[in-house]
């Protein structure tokens, strides 16, 4: 995932000037490692094996016209919604924005946790008021504790949390009940870089669906793509010692232990938006094939617009990312009901990327389910990052 610089910790203040972004959860090193993988999967497995005919042949066609919302999409927001940036007027402009969508979650920057698992109450200062706030002006639509931090593996690796450990385990469901009992929909997870086949952390969400449906809660995760050729996963783990995708076979594992997942189909190093549109086809096929049918299975949007190595704004953009989507969708699952997108992020999305998300996968043909009664607690936080 990508994030947002904050000011800082201590006493809510003005909005500071506008810094570079920054994604939460991942170190420039991890980046660099990663958009290596990719840039070589372009430029040498692509050529030799034909997947770039293969993958532009996957966005050809026309989309099934039962492929639109279901009212099941997702928004991924930033942390200054709970740390005291963002006041009444954003909110406005959030209704309007989301207005006749079928955006049902908010996934809210919440952390990130500390590494040992624990959450410091004094990350989310205004969730109270955020909570509230989205009760009375947007109902039905439920707002999710996102949570996060980097990995660490190996004896030799420092400076993250570590999904073998049972302590650092137990101390990340304490969290996830801290958050729901301060009046939280539900809980979404993104932990990266995440190896596929990570046992440790399919023991993490067999101890988190008992602590959070205890909550009447949601438990929600970010997940990797898919490998897009079988065994690719093993290319990442072994040059570099952590996976950029996960086999298929542990997608489903970790799927069939939550009740939803969002795929992160975005930061491909595709350079056009023909292969990037039908890559996403492809992953957004490969997960519903994995996926139980009680799981919804959201795909990502790229909302955001850096360029670099990993991610060319100019190939993932939201309109191509919405057509892979409709095709995957239509070809392999067009009657699936828990399905959606997940729009990733808020405070970097522009008119454009709406616009697409609109147009393309429209208004959902029913309202959307309303969330349940929201607790409401005071949390007595501060946020540190957006």
């Amino acid at each position: 995932m990508k994030g947002e610089t904050n000011a800082g910790s201590g006493t809510p203040a003005a909005r500071p000037p506008r810094r570079r972004l920054r994604m939460p959860g991942r170190t420039r090193a991890r980046r660099a490692a990663g958009w290596t993988v990719l840039a070589l999967v372009v430029l040498l497995v692509l050529p030799t094996a034909g997947a770039a005919a293969a993958l532009r042949a996957c966005y050809a066609g026309e989309v099934s016209a039962e492929a639109r919302s279901r009212g099941r999409d997702a928004l991924w927001l930033g942390h200054a919604w709970v740390d005291g940036r963002r006041d009444e007027a954003d909110l406005a402009a959030l209704k309007r924005r989301t207005a006749g969508t079928g955006i049902r979650d908010l996934y809210v920057h919440t952390g990130p946790l500390a590494h040992d698992g624990s959450l410091p109450k004094n990350r989310y200062p205004r969730a109270e008021w955020l909570l509230k706030a989205v009760e009375r002006e947007l109902p039905g639509v439920r707002v999710q504790a996102w949570l996060g931090d980097r990995l660490a593996y190996g004896p030799d690796a420092e400076g993250g949390l570590r999904t073998a450990d049972p302590k650092t385990r137990r101390a990340v469901v304490a969290s996830a009940r801290q958050v729901l009992a301060a009046g939280f929909d539900g809980v979404h997870f993104d932990l990266e870089p995440l190896r596929s086949e990570d046992a440790g952390y399919l023991r993490l969400l067999e101890r988190l669906g008992p602590a959070v449906r205890a909550h009447d809660g949601v438990l929600s995760v970010a997940a990797h793509q898919i490998d897009p050729l079988p065994g690719l996963h093993h290319v990442s783990g072994s040059v570099f010692g952590h996976g950029k995708w996960w086999s298929q076979e542990y997608f489903g594992k970790v799927a069939r232990r939550v009740d939803q997942i969002a795929v992160m189909s975005y930061d491909t190093a595709l350079p056009a938006e023909s292969l990037y549109g039908g890559y996403v086809a492809q992953q957004t096929a490969l997960a519903l094939e994995a996926a139980p049918a009680r799981v919804d299975v959201l795909m990502g949007l790229p909302f955001y617009h850096t360029d670099e190595m990993g991610h060319h704004a100019a190939a993932e953009t939201a309109a191509a990312a919405v057509r892979g989507v409709r095709l995957g969708l239509g070809r392999e699952d067009r009657d699936r009901a828990r399905f959606g997108v997940a729009l990733y992020v808020d405070f970097a999305a522009t008119e454009r990327d709406w616009r697409a998300y609109r147009r393309g996968w429209g208004a959902p043909a029913t309202p959307a389910t309303p969330a349940g009664a929201r607790h409401t607690q005071t949390s007595d936080a501060q946020g540190r990052q957006r």
